[in-house]
């Protein structure tokens, strides 16, 4: 789960990590409002959406007076913003967040992630901080410092220390020490996954000041933390991977025209593989999960159908905790209930699967019910009007 940067900000501030005044609005009247409270005649507006790249494609904007201020809110609000990390359709701006200019000396990266080879909370930082980071991780790898965090000791004074001489910073030296004992106690207490400030920046008064702030959190861990829990903005996710979380099912939406339902996370993997060694593309990737039920099944059919790229839909189940005939009669309950206008392929493979085999045989509905998976996905292929 992702938060908006004034939400992140929120959680740095609460950790001691400085950041820029500022507040968030969602009409015109709020942010002129917000404006005033902050005083002065130049403010960033800064629009808020699950995507990086904003300021590239004019989601953040210096304004100087009330006329610049109107016609960026205006420009914004309800408005979407395409940027290299959204689809075409880009991400609704319902806030945007007014804060107070900063005057910069040095930009800076720091961010943290968890190493899962090393089984470790690492550090990230670089001087070559802004817009242009990924270009230079890309490219310049050498310019990114890592360090690895011992969860017996935890981070260390020293640590930090390093860090600071490694990102050339002098007067500043305790002060980014503070920043990332906050926000290793931030990292770890609410169990996040990723962390980035981009840019830090040295102000014109040589202090140290966050001015961006991404966070994800750790999806499996939030059942322990109901207060991020309600930060959660379903308009900035995709609407059927937000159903299917809704429902326990695991969806992930992808550009082809096939549509995948299958039990389990590794097999869903091969079956879209093969899928594409025949010839198709995945319309998504749906993990129904070991011990789904005919509402789950019915549930993952609405979802599919749901997209309208959907030409043919694969059915892949392997009965092994849920029998093949409840599987089939699930099946057969959702295929009515939806009013399937596609083909659909059925494979199924387990226990009762001779009787789950039969209920679709006997359905009378147009399921094409086949034992093979490559057969499977030659049909399923074919009926979406690829080679096979």
């Amino acid at each position: 789960m992702n938060l908006h940067e004034y939400q992140a900000k929120r959680l740095f501030h609460n950790h001691g990590i400085p950041v820029p005044k500022g507040k968030v609005a969602e009409t015109l009247d709020t942010a002129l409002h917000v404006a005033k409270e902050l005083g002065g005649e130049s403010w960033m507006v800064k629009a808020q959406v699950h995507a990086g790249g904003r300021g590239k494609a004019g989601g953040i904007r210096k304004v100087q007076g009330e006329a610049e201020l109107k016609q960026a809110v205006e420009g914004m609000l309800k408005n979407r913003l395409v940027t290299k990390q959204t689809s075409a359709e880009g991400q609704i701006i319902n806030q945007v967040l007014i804060e107070q200019p900063t005057t910069i000396a040095r930009e800076l990266y720091l961010g943290m992630l968890v190493d899962r080879e090393r089984e470790r909370i690492v550090f990230m930082g670089s001087e070559a901080g802004g817009m242009e980071i990924e270009e230079v991780a890309r490219t310049e790898p050498e310019k990114i410092l890592t360090l690895e965090i011992n969860p017996a000791t935890g981070l260390q004074a020293f640590q930090c220390r390093l860090f600071a001489f490694g990102l050339g910073l002098g007067p500043q030296v305790k002060e980014l020490g503070l920043i990332m004992q906050g926000l290793y106690r931030l990292f770890t207490s609410k169990d996040l996954s990723l962390v980035e400030i981009n840019p830090l920046v040295v102000t014109e008064t040589q202090t140290l000041l966050a001015l961006d702030a991404k966070i994800n959190l750790d999806d499996s861990a939030l059942y322990r933390h109901p207060e991020l829990q309600e930060l959660r903005d379903p308009e900035q996710e995709d609407e059927r991977e937000y159903r299917a979380q809704q429902h326990g099912l695991n969806y992930v939406s992808l550009d082809g025209d096939i549509g995948c339902m299958v039990n389990g996370a590794g097999l869903a993997m091969a079956t879209m593989d093969l899928i594409k060694l025949q010839g198709g593309q995945p319309a998504n990737f749906l993990d129904v999960g070991g011990g789904t039920t005919s509402e789950k099944v019915a549930e993952a059919f609405k979802l599919i159908i749901s997209d309208p790229k959907v030409k043919a839909i694969l059915v892949n189940i392997f009965g092994g905790i849920v029998r093949c005939d409840l599987i089939a009669e699930g099946i057969i309950q959702a295929v009515r209930e939806v009013h399937l206008s596609v083909p659909v392929v059925v494979r199924l493979e387990g226990t009762n699967v001779e009787r789950g085999r039969q209920l679709l045989a006997e359905s009378g509905l147009a399921i094409d019910a086949t034992e093979d998976l490559t057969d499977a996905a030659k049909k399923v292929v074919a009926a979406a009007g690829g080679k096979h």
